[in-house]
């Protein structure tokens, strides 16, 4: 395993042309961008299965922080509230679904070396990728400077010596046991485009996984889309064509039937056009991929909490605290700290009589049963002057009938913990990721997410 310490430095020194050009800064006149529909898990975990699987996916990508001895770790198989995309890669195009993670950078698929008649019937369409039946399939040699990007198998070297023309492999393992397996490569994406017409990607870096081993939170996907900051991720790659920036709205779930959504990526028009907040997107050398922002305070119904700043620091020499805004966790994680005094103000603010019983794990339970509840507004003040508002309704969650609790949750500042602003406080705002290098902000807004 390269330490990411190695990962960092090669990324200025050792990088090949192609991967270098995707960190390209995109000209301002990109128009065209990449529109890709996104499809939710159903049915949705409990409130109970959603603070499991969320305190899953962020002790595993935790520990990423702390050591740069451990496998690359990514939350997709363990997050509870997912987001799947159906993507078409290969010549001609096949089409597999994909978890949309922000935690990763890596696009992997599950593989078959499958060939002939047969094909068809031991996997039907969309269960695999059969990179054989693709003519613009083209692994990544073991000495190429890219196959240092990427986690390898463990106790095996990089490039066996016995083999000249060996594959690059890799492996990406996970939080819940599972893991990916196979040969990192390149192949050509076919997408739609704001156009109306098909979109080829040629030299996408993709992961070939071969051998798959993934728990039941993947639902239907057969694979990852990685949309982290990396030079791999799928962001960057579509930069210097579309832009960088990609953008999502995630609309309240619980309506029947469910909202169109989309994620977008590439600098879309639309973005000029709304009433958008800005925040700059920080950078953590020793957790590269994720997307920190800076909480500068927190109030409650407009009254600002005595919570220290430094509590929302992210430390450059550990790696630890900061916010991290993460499209694969529901519910939104905090610095015990800030969690105290916000659960103190909540509370404080609504009747006695008010408060029910829940679910473990959940500190304030409203009835809410009657309708004549007035929950507590929450805000964020970010750096930059920018405010996060979001209505209670995103985060608070329906646990039984008439019962709704606080979708907040502690994190220690004593380990390697981060905060986290989980999808359900996104629900209702278009957020914006601008990559350029000379801005590197996250916009959002309660306006733009119907189009």
């Amino acid at each position: 395993m390269i330490p990411i310490s190695f990962l960092l430095l090669l990324l200025l020194l050792l990088l090949p042309l192609p991967i270098c050009a995707f960190l390209a800064t995109p000209t301002s006149q990109a128009q065209e961008y990449l529109k890709l529909r996104l499809l939710r898990k159903t049915p949705l975990p409990s409130a109970r299965q959603a603070l499991a699987l969320d305190s899953l996916r962020l002790s595993s990508s935790s520990s990423t922080t702390t050591s740069s001895s451990v496998p690359v770790v990514s939350g997709a198989s363990s997050g509870a509230g997912q987001y799947f995309v159906d993507f078409r890669i290969g010549t001609p195009p096949q089409r597999i679904r994909l978890v949309a993670d922000t935690g990763s950078d890596l696009v992997w698929a599950r593989c078959s070396p499958c060939r002939g008649p047969s094909c068809s019937s031991r996997h039907p369409p969309g269960s695999a990728f059969l990179p054989r039946l693709s003519s613009s399939f083209a692994p990544f040699h073991c000495y190429d400077p890219s196959c240092r990007l990427v986690p390898h198998p463990r106790h095996s070297p990089r490039c066996p010596r016995s083999r000249i023309h060996s594959p690059c492999r890799f492996r990406y393992s996970y939080s819940d046991r599972s893991s990916a397996t196979g040969f990192f490569s390149r192949e050509t994406a076919t997408l739609n485009a704001s156009s109306g017409r098909p979109a080829r990607l040629p030299a996408l870096p993709l992961g070939c996984a071969f051998n798959v081993s993934t728990g039941p939170s993947f639902g239907a996907a057969r694979g990852v889309l990685g949309l982290g900051r990396g030079p791999i991720s799928f962001p960057s790659h579509a930069a210097p064509r579309f832009g960088a920036a990609f953008s999502y709205c995630l609309p309240d779930y619980t309506l029947s039937p469910p909202p169109t959504s989309y994620l977008l990526v590439g600098a879309a028009p639309r973005h000029r056009h709304q009433n958008l907040s800005f925040t700059p997107l920080l950078s953590n050398p020793l957790s590269p991929t994720f997307y920190y922002i800076r909480i500068l305070s927190a109030s409650v119904d407009a009254t600002l909490l005595p919570i220290d700043p430094s509590v929302w620091a992210l430390d450059p020499t550990s790696g630890a605290g900061g916010t991290v805004i993460d499209s694969g966790t529901t519910l939104s994680f905090l610095p015990a700290p800030a969690y105290v005094q916000i659960l103190r103000a909540m509370t404080s603010r609504l009747p006695r009589a008010a408060i029910a019983g829940g679910p473990p794990g959940f500190d304030l339970c409203v009835n809410a049963s009657g309708g004549g509840v007035r929950l507590p507004r929450l805000g964020f003040r970010l750096l930059g002057g920018a405010e996060l508002a979001p209505p209670p309704e995103n985060y608070f969650i329906d646990t039984a009938e008439g019962v709704r609790c606080l979708g907040l949750q502690p994190v220690s500042r004593t380990g390697p913990g981060f905060g986290v602003i989980g999808n359900l406080m996104q629900q209702g705002f278009l957020f914006v990721f601008d990559l350029d290098r000379a801005t590197s902000r996250l916009g959002f807004s309660r306006t733009g997410c119907i189009d």
